[in-house]
């Protein structure tokens, strides 16, 4: 069993566990705590050039309203 201090910080150094790593922290009371190593998702396919393209001509970040509708709604009289 390996024995582990808590530093200055509250940080507890883990043998098994790598640079990364997350872990779900459940309380069981009577100062018991269970670590419980949760497994990241795998990422999703990366936009290719030709479809991010395609989403910016299809919504172009345009104002919807002109400078002075802005400017009257944003100034005080």
């Amino acid at each position: 069993m390996a024995i582990s201090t808590a530093d200055a910080k509250r940080r507890v150094v883990l043998p098994a566990a790598r640079p990364g790593d997350i872990f779900d922290i459940q309380n069981q009371g009577e100062g018991r705590l269970l670590l419980v190593r949760l497994e990241r998702p795998n990422p999703g396919p990366k936009m290719s050039m030709a479809r991010s393209l395609e989403a910016i001509a299809a919504a172009p970040l345009r104002p919807k309203m002109t400078w002075d509708s802005l400017k009257a709604l944003t100034r005080e009289p």
